[in-house]
């Protein structure tokens, strides 16, 4: 399987894609959300609310998935697998990690939205929010501009076409 180069994963790490966050219920089962995501040196950042499921089954059992799919012109498929910690107010200052994930998502890298990540981030300031370190133990990325898939597929594919 073609993993992706570190130069790609960097570029990709960078795209404001959704990802979604896959968390445990009580009772085991998985539960999906698409988040927010921010990478950076230390794992990946994610804000929420205490009132949303997600942050508070992650309060309970911190495993966690996230899967990152981005369509052209950078085709991939990132997941990470790993454990959460949770960074609260006041003993933590989420504002800063908070507001560059306003500026990926609502900036995407154009000053003209200033404006918008401005609002954006001062109705999150009126949220009662805490932020989320996913540190990965497993990763898994796939540049799909070069994947053909695995070779059974691959070889199932041309019995059919002989058939």
């Amino acid at each position: 399987m073609p993993r992706m180069k570190p130069d790609v994963l960097e570029e990709f790490l960078q795209l404001p894609t959704v990802g979604v966050i896959a968390t445990l219920r009580r009772d085991g089962m998985p539960y999906t959300v698409p988040v927010w995501w921010l990478w950076k040196p230390d794992g990946i950042w994610i804000t929420g609310t205490y009132n949303r499921v997600w942050c508070k089954q992650l309060m309970h059992d911190p495993r966690a998935s996230l899967c990152i799919e981005s369509g052209p012109p950078l085709v991939g498929h990132v997941e990470f697998d790993g454990r959460c910690t949770a960074f609260e107010q006041p003993d933590f200052d989420i504002w800063p990690i908070s507001r560059e994930l306003a500026e990926k998502y609502v900036g995407r890298g154009d000053p003209a939205n200033a404006a918008a990540v401005d609002s954006f981030f001062a109705n999150m300031q009126t949220e009662p929010r805490l932020l989320f370190r996913l540190d990965p133990e497993v990763t898994r990325a796939i540049d799909m501009r070069v994947y053909r898939g695995k070779r059974e597929d691959r070889e199932f594919q041309a019995g059919q076409r002989d058939e």
